[in-house]
């Protein structure tokens, strides 16, 4: 019988010796043993939990204005996004960020269906958090009424392509594949 590698949950903290709290985020430095017992100094950033909403109004998915990302120099294509604020359900938060970034009235939005309902836990070595991925269906006004529309596709494997070329964000994709998947195996695909 083959060995099975030691859970990683045997590892100890030794100590936290530093924490610097900000609204949005945590930074962590703490001294670590591993399950050999070899001590480790680890890193690491606490965010807050955020939401990603893929606007879809009729048969199109609709984008705002590209915005500007520091880490990458330059403004991005986006499905709109945001923080999730301490004691804020993610549903407000995504309501709240379409009126922000879409300028879309919450009556506007005829049904918000959540992706991933306990959030997708987006850890990496660095950087703890969760994301709450929703479709949010708009009346058909919304395309009228939005000054911050930048553009729409069509919702469609086509639409769907050209869109997964030209988006740079990995948590976008990641809502617009969830949907297209839960959409195509769901309904005949288009």
């Amino acid at each position: 019988m083959e060995k099975q590698p030691e859970p990683e949950s045997r590892w100890l903290v030794k100590d936290r010796f530093l924490e610097l709290r900000s609204r949005w985020l945590t930074l962590v430095g703490e001294h670590l043993q591993d399950s050999q017992g070899n001590p480790l100094e680890y890193w690491r950033v606490e965010k807050a939990d955020s939401v990603v909403v893929l606007p879809i109004a009729g048969d199109r998915l609709l984008l705002p204005r590209p915005s500007y990302r520091p880490g990458l120099g330059t403004a991005t294509l986006d499905f709109p996004g945001g923080r999730v604020a301490p004691d804020q359900p993610p549903e407000q938060a995504a309501i709240a960020t379409l009126q922000r970034e879409l300028g879309v009235d919450a009556a506007l939005v005829t049904q918000l269906c959540p992706l991933s309902p306990q959030g997708w836990p987006i850890n990496s070595s660095f950087s703890n958090q969760k994301l709450y991925g929703f479709v949010a269906y708009l009346e058909s006004a919304a395309l009228a009424e939005s000054d911050a529309l930048a553009d729409t596709y069509p919702a469609t494997r086509e639409g769907l392509e050209i869109l997964l070329d030209r988006l740079l964000c990995l948590q976008c994709r990641a809502v617009l594949l969830t949907w297209w998947w839960q959409y195509a195996t769901a309904a005949p695909q288009k």
